[in-house]
């Protein structure tokens, strides 16, 4: 179908500031994710040329050194049949670790979701609307799109701090691909690497807990703008990650993305992915595009979900 440019958003006056509401259908709940259509998977299919197969999940217990973002992992393996048996409990947040934010996770300030569901309609169970449910018939299956500003910032002596609130510009993302050679497609699926995930690792306990326990948060991301909101849109970009706790930088200063996106657009935000291996055979192949897969966790009305991620060349 024909997709509208943001200069057309919000279809309907009544929508809240540059949402699709209605774009897929009154009743949708894939928002972006509908661009992913069977053509556009069989394309992506022409990346797995080697063979090589990299996961993209960050270890669900890595978080637990304190203070963490959210409560830790607590994993408990259990005996049965007299000790000849193991079963084994998980119990943890799903923003812990890797992530999807489905479109439950945040609203406009007005509290409306993505197609108009309410907060309370969420809080109180009465939908099971827009849970990440909904996206695991199909799963999250294309094209990815590495890219590495981290490697991209040291190349450039570009001054940039991945445990605070610093940005990545929609020009330097142009400039990034543009080096690489690399043609964003209809319905790729755009990882940025800031480099957060090995500064987190590397830095000391006090440095973490100085960065966690700062008041508001500061983490670096993507800029806040407009502009990068039309960039996505109109690129016809099927979801975004990052290895960072949010996709933008926080806290939002004017502009802010995570509501556009996931309740205006409904696009998927991938937190915390693991992009180290990624960037390192990327850079080693001079490849920096492959084939994404991903199942989110089947849970009916669920909010975000571990992605299960893997990036195979």
């Amino acid at each position: 179908m024909d997709v509208p440019p943001f200069s057309f958003l919000p279809l309907n006056p009544s929508h809240p500031p540059h949402s699709a509401w209605d774009v897929w259908g009154k009743d949708d709940q894939l928002g972006t994710l509908n661009h992913l259509t069977p053509q556009v998977v069989v394309q992506a299919k022409d990346e797995i040329k080697t063979g090589i197969r990299i996961g993209l999940n960050w270890p669900l217990q890595e978080m637990r050194r304190p203070p963490a973002f959210r409560t830790p992992l607590e994993h408990k393996i259990s005996t049965i049949e007299g000790g000849l048996m193991h079963d084994d409990t998980l119990c943890f947040n799903t923003q812990t670790s890797s992530q999807w934010d489905g479109f439950r996770h945040c609203g406009y300030e007005n509290g409306l979701f993505y197609g108009g569901v309410t907060a309370s309609e969420i809080r109180d169970n009465k939908t099971d609307q827009i849970g990440v449910h909904a996206w695991t018939d199909q799963g999250i299956v294309g094209r990815g799109v590495l890219i590495d500003f981290a490697s991209y910032a040291a190349r450039q002596d570009i001054p940039f701090n991945p445990l605070g609130r610093d940005e990545i510009s929609l020009d330097i993302i142009r400039r990034i691909l543009e080096g690489n050679g690399t043609e964003i497609h209809p319905g790729d699926i755009i990882l940025i690497r800031t480099g957060f995930l090995k500064a987190y690792k590397d830095a000391s306990e006090d440095r973490i807990r100085h960065m966690v326990s700062g008041d508001p948060l500061q983490y670096p991301g993507v800029e806040n703008s407009k502009d990068l909101a039309a960039w996505l849109w109109n690129s016809r970009i099927a979801s975004v990650c990052c290895d960072c706790p949010g996709f933008e930088a926080m806290p939002p200063r004017g502009f802010f993305l995570h509501p556009v996106l996931l309740a205006g657009f409904g696009m998927p935000i991938g937190e915390l992915f693991d992009l180290e291996k990624l960037a390192d055979h990327c850079a080693a192949s001079k490849r920096w595009t492959f084939f994404f897969v991903s199942e989110p966790l089947n849970v009916i009305g669920g909010v975000a979900s571990p992605p299960n991620a893997l990036a195979i060349f």
